[in-house]
């Protein structure tokens, strides 16, 4: 049974949609999601919801986003997210990106200055899950709402968060695995490639996938660790397949797999190494499409986006908050991939980066 809360914010996220003008045929709202109750909690619950954002803002807010980087298309898609409900609530964005998973201290200072240059709430996607706790209590202090997306922070601090659970998203890649390989099944090797050590959101996939291979026909490699940028994963996967010859399956993240397709079909090993990954990029749906790449779990990461920018406008106005919520999961694959909709899970073919809103 759903609690009571979670019950009243959907339908109170309903009637928002309810009271708004006729929705366009491609509105991304109501879309269901789940509430973790109580927030923030490591073993808090999931309650479904139906999200909706707010119709407009009050006032046109300034709105600092801060990303790790906008080296892949999967940030490409929280871009878009962010920067259309900009748009949709009548606020201004400014976006910024640190280059990669190794520039902490460059993400640091660049949310510093956004907040010197007046920014009225701040939504990171963290490069660190601890290492920016002491600059979010710092931005706490001075009453600017801080929303963590997509990649997880621990600090007490924070005002919301818009995400799914990456343990959830690796475990779901892992259980892919371990149904088609039981236990008693012939034993098949998987080269496991969670992404940059240290991230948040890594090392909770990385959990996942290998508690979900246990006791199944699946054994995973010893995981390689490395930046999301393409060269960094392509070197990771050569390495393996090198030292690895009967390899099965390359598991990890997007840019691992779009990046080893054309490896495996210069090597001639189509059907005989195959691909997963363990979120949902433009180039793992095409590559699922067209048969390169096996399955990959979708965590609509533009509707993360959107409500990431509706949490900060909701608490600068005190209105009602979800303070910790993300979009359903679904694995996508051969079976499904024909009927999936596009809308909401990747950016438009096409879309090119947007580092402000006016």
């Amino acid at each position: 049974m759903k609690h009571k809360i979670a019950t009243t914010l959907a339908s109170s996220m309903l009637a928002l949609a309810v009271a708004s003008p006729v929705l366009a045929a491609d509105a991304w709202y109501p879309y269901p999601a789940q509430a973790i109750e109580p927030a923030f909690a490591a073993d808090g619950k999931s309650v479904d919801v139906d999200y909706s954002p707010l119709e407009k803002a009050e006032k046109p807010w300034n709105i600092c986003v801060s990303f790790p980087h906008m080296k892949d298309a999967y940030w490409l898609g929280v871009d878009y997210g962010v920067a259309e409900q900009a748009k949709d609530l009548g606020v201004k964005l400014n976006l910024v990106e640190a280059g990669g998973y190794t520039e902490l201290n460059k993400q640091i200072s660049q949310i510093e200055d956004c907040v010197a240059g007046g920014a009225q709430a701040v939504v990171i996607g963290a490069i660190s899950f601890d290492g920016l706790n002491n600059l979010v209590s710092e931005i706490k202090k001075k009453n600017i709402p801080v929303i963590d997306v997509i990649n997880g922070m621990s600090s007490p601090d924070l005002t919301a968060k818009s995400l799914v659970s990456f343990y959830t998203m690796g475990f779901e890649t892992g259980a892919y695995l371990a149904k088609k390989h039981p236990a008693g099944s012939e034993e098949v090797k998987v080269g496991w490639f969670p992404g940059p050590a240290g991230a948040g959101w890594v090392e909770a996939a990385n959990k996942g996938f290998l508690e979900a291979i246990k006791g199944s026909a699946v054994k995973a490699l010893e995981p390689k660790y490395g930046d999301t940028g393409k060269e960094a994963q392509l070197k990771l996967v050569e390495d393996v397949l090198q030292a690895e010859p009967d390899v099965r399956y390359v598991a990890g993240t997007a840019v691992t797999a779009e990046a080893a397709q054309g490896l495996i079909r210069e090597r001639g090993l189509k059907g005989k190494v195959d691909l997963l990954a363990f979120y949902m990029t433009p180039g793992v749906y095409e590559g699922i499409k067209r048969g390169f790449i096996l399955a990959a779990p979708a965590d609509s990461m533009v509707v993360q986006g959107r409500i990431a920018v509706d949490q900060a406008v909701r608490a600068l106005e005190g209105k009602e908050l979800v303070k910790h919520v993300g979009p359903k999961i679904f694995v996508v694959d051969p079976s499904n991939v024909e009927s999936v909709p596009q809308t909401n899970i990747l950016p438009p073919d096409g879309f090119k980066p947007v580092f402000s809103v006016n």
